[in-house]
């Protein structure tokens, strides 16, 4: 028996591992020139297994030695395992009565189970090193958000044994809702809006749009220098950033992805909020400026924008102003 990094190596007997029916998808498929290999070259990396036995990575190769006539081969013992993933990867009955996963809850098993394959995975590479090595069958993930490589990847084997389907790029999309969510480095509101997606998702709302969603409010901050609330903010709040917030990132795409700001022809109304953070920043802006300096350098068209927003402000203002002192209706 010998310990690497958290793993304990030792010889099982095959009969005493636990092989759950997530692991039986297509165990068979394409075995023989595993069996081949293992002949000649012997196992070169262990399967890996939880302290309770049950199988975690390396199915394939478990079913090669069985079939090799095996009775016992060495196992990588991988403590830290969650129960939750420890019950799920035992489960032997696809009828067995279990309480069904939520979406959040099949993310945080996808990503664990993808970090063990992903650990396996960097073991057999070393161990290939000192030998032609035709385990590959699990190769290491592709980026993220890609096209998968073969059955080889990891997270779609992963997603398949925690959903039962090839359902990594939603669980990569929850993930990254997740990522926004925990990430104070964002404006909060911006965070708000991803955990009020997630919280959508949790009731069975469709993932993908709630991910381009929270994408919107990040590409928001990126290519526009519209205030976010600095305190809390209310849910109309919140849902009119983010309805901006794809509007925004709509016009952006259709400007052929360009990070330059989108020009403000939107017609979707900002929140009072906004609107009072933006005149907010600019009381008291004239102080800063040195109106000579402004009149002999400025250019001809960036005068002319000056002029016609300060046209559109004293038009708008006259309209509130009459609206706020006319007689309020029963």
């Amino acid at each position: 028996m010998s310990e690497h990094d958290g793993h304990i190596e030792l010889e099982r007997r095959i009969d005493s591992i636990v092989v759950g029916n997530r692991h039986r998808q297509h165990p068979e498929d394409d075995i023989e020139p595993l069996m081949m290999s293992i002949r000649k070259l012997g196992l070169l990396q262990p399967v890996t297994i939880t302290p309770d036995g049950v199988l975690v990575c390396g199915a394939r190769r478990l079913e090669a030695v069985k079939r090799l006539g095996w009775r016992t081969l060495k196992v990588w013992v991988r403590s830290g395992i969650s129960d939750e993933l420890n019950g799920l990867l035992a489960q032997n009955d696809e009828n067995e009565q279990r309480k069904p996963l939520t979406p959040l809850e099949q993310t945080a098993l996808f990503r664990e189970l993808k970090e063990l394959m992903r650990e396996d995975g960097k073991r057999r590479q070393e161990a290939s090193r000192f030998g032609v090595d035709s385990e590959s069958d699990e190769a290491d993930g592709a980026a993220a958000a890609a096209a998968p490589r073969g059955q080889g990847d990891t997270r779609r084997q992963a997603a398949e044994a925690v959903t039962g389907k090839a359902s990594y790029n939603m669980l990569e999309q929850i993930s990254a809702i997740e990522r926004v969510a925990a990430d104070r480095g964002l404006p909060d509101t911006v965070r708000k809006i991803a955990q009020a997606e997630l919280e959508n998702i949790e009731r069975g709302g469709d993932v993908k749009p709630a991910y381009f969603t929270v994408l919107a409010a990040k590409e928001l901050i990126a290519v526009d220098d519209t205030p976010m609330p600095s305190g809390p903010a209310t849910s109309e709040e919140l849902e009119q950033l983010a309805r901006e917030a794809q509007e925004r990132l709509r016009q952006n795409r259709v400007r052929g992805g360009t990070k330059s700001k989108p020009k403000k022809t939107s017609s979707a109304h900002r929140s009072l909020r906004a609107f009072v953070l933006t005149w907010g920043d600019l009381d008291g802006w004239s102080r800063f400026y040195n109106p000579t300096e402004i009149a002999s350098q400025i250019k001809a068209n960036d005068w002319e924008m000056f002029e016609r927003v300060l046209a559109e402000t004293i038009t708008f203002a006259d309209e509130v102003r009459e609206l706020r002192s006319a007689p309020i209706s029963a």
